[in-house]
């Protein structure tokens, strides 16, 4: 199974995707540090280094689904191009796949969550890791073959034990 994670930057996915995966035993693929490896491999930061973090993640899932491994993939995927990469890549496997999308609804938090991001981020001391702060404008609406997927919801403000208990009752069904 290859379980996809898709919200905006600090929205939480990362933090159930880890717990996710350390409940049902699966690796967790994230694009974050492997965009933090390009950029401190010297890879100037006006290249594409997240698409090249999204093809990397891609070639990982891809090993690990090809030797009969399930993983989960965490990363933002806003857009619909960089879901379909996923759709992709399940059809090619012949693998299951899930959505798992996070959301926060307090936007306050939301906010608080991206300034402690940044903070955090501002000690790598590497140029603009991460300036990709997505912003709702950029959330394209969920549509094509990635549409049509089996997809769940959850909410960040909720207790982290309710949204790792509804995504294993999902993954698991």
């Amino acid at each position: 199974m290859l379980i996809v994670m898709a919200g905006l930057p600090a929205a939480g996915k990362s933090t159930i995707a880890e717990v996710v995966g350390n409940r049902m035993g699966l690796p967790v693929v994230s694009v974050d540090p492997i965009e933090t490896a390009i950029l401190s491999a010297g890879i100037d930061a006006d290249q594409p280094t997240g698409l090249a973090a999204y093809l990397v993640a891609g070639a990982f899932a891809d090993a690990v689904l090809a030797g009969g491994g399930s993983i989960i993939v965490d990363a933002v995927n806003a857009v619909n191009p960089a879901r379909e990469q996923w759709v992709k890549l399940a059809e090619a496997q012949k693998a299951e796949i899930r959505l798992v999308e996070v959301v926060c609804s307090d936007a306050e938090l939301h906010r608080e969550r991206l300034e402690a991001r940044a903070a955090r981020l501002a000690e790598t001391a590497l140029p603009g890791a991460f300036a990709v702060e997505q912003s709702l404008d950029e959330w394209e609406e969920w549509s094509g073959a990635s549409g049509a997927i089996a997809r769940i919801t959850l909410d960040s403000v909720e207790p982290l034990g309710v949204n790792v208990e509804r995504a294993l009752a999902f993954l698991q069904r």
